[in-house]
């Protein structure tokens, strides 16, 4: 890893001087100062303070990798130190590591030439954060954009994330990529298009991508994302649903016939909701059994000289039966029963 060693002058000028962080703020109570000037003098400000706020995280990253690469060195193999130095000047595990990360994030953008460090202030902190994470090729797109002098935000990142993703996918036609290119059919409406199709089959990716080819719209991106995430819904949790496993249900003619009458949607939630139940149910079982076991045991430990933990069984026995009884308001009126077969009895 290539390291940066600072001027100890230049780093304790840097340090000592609070020449960019002594402001002037506007007065919010002057009313004669225009509500878009109020605003764009405090988004300045605000711009300065995040880059202020990365250079001094990388540093504190950089130390902290520092110490704790000496500790590895000359410690006592458990890390002690660097957990002590840490707590001395409380700071976390995560919080630490975070910002190594960081460090380490700044310093492979700068050694593989990727970043010029004059551009490092126009990176708000989020924005660099999301850089660093980013794909090769994202930051490369990114980095060009910083050093020809553009403000980088998390948006701008995410913007040109979008971008690149939705024009180099193989999932997308030639009409749909040709339309975000030249900006008429804006990339961050085709991302989640993109992570749908991804879930899907390949059968069913054909469908979608010759619908949004015969119509490169942006009414027909939207409409088929929400239909490849229904359709990926259905997929996903119809297999799940272990009575339709055991039944003699052809869920992808039932799927087909879903599609025919639109109604995939309603398909898709009836299968969710089935799949939720069938879960509860098990989970209801399972508490079940454990309330029961805990009575019978607490019925066994308990005699005619506890009357008031006795007392406590007899009310249970509405949950603790194989009639369930429970009341759903405190009327009574209205009352749910359940009666639970234990094939394991």
């Amino acid at each position: 890893m290539t390291t940066i060693s600072p001027n100890p002058d230049d780093l304790i000028a840097a340090l000592t001087s609070t020449t960019d962080l002594n402001f002037a703020l506007p007065d919010p109570e002057d009313e004669t100062i225009a509500e878009s000037e109020f605003q764009i003098k405090l988004e300045q400000i605000w711009q300065v303070c995040e880059r202020f706020d990365l250079q001094t995280d990388i540093w504190r990253g950089r130390i902290l990798r520092a110490i704790r690469d000496r500790e590895k060195r000359g410690g006592d193999g458990r890390g002690t130190g660097f957990i002590n130095w840490l707590k001395n000047r409380e700071i976390t595990k995560s919080q630490a590591y975070a910002l190594i990360q960081l460090a380490n994030s700044a310093d492979t953008l700068l050694a593989e030439g990727k970043l010029d460090p004059d551009s490092i202030n126009n990176f708000s902190k989020r924005a660099f954060v999301e850089t660093a994470k980013s794909a090769p090729e994202i930051q490369q797109l990114v980095s060009e954009a910083a050093q020809q002098g553009e403000k980088i935000t998390r948006r701008e990142v995410q913007q040109l994330a979008d971008q690149w993703t939705s024009l180099n996918s193989e999932l997308l036609p030639s009409e749909i990529k040709e339309k975000a290119s030249n900006g008429s059919l804006p990339p961050r409406h085709l991302v989640p298009l993109l992570r749908e199709m991804e879930k899907l089959p390949e059968l069913h990716r054909k469908e979608i991508q010759q619908e949004v080819a015969t119509n490169p719209d942006l009414d027909t991106v939207k409409q088929v994302t929400t239909q490849a995430r229904n359709l990926a819904k259905y997929l996903d949790l119809a297999g799940q649903v272990q009575t339709l496993n055991s039944g003699s249900c052809d869920l992808e003619l039932a799927l087909e016939e879903a599609l025919r009458l639109d109604l995939l949607s309603n398909t898709s939630e009836l299968v969710k909701q089935a799949s939720q139940l069938e879960q509860s149910v098990a989970k209801l079982y399972v508490t079940w059994k454990r309330l029961r076991s805990v009575a019978d045991r607490l019925y066994v430990e308990t005699g005619a000289s506890n009357p008031h933990l006795r007392s406590l069984l007899t009310c249970l026995e509405t949950l603790t039966g194989e009639l369930i009884q429970i009341q759903l308001d405190e009327t009574g009126n209205s009352v749910v029963r359940l009666q639970i077969f234990d094939g394991h009895n």
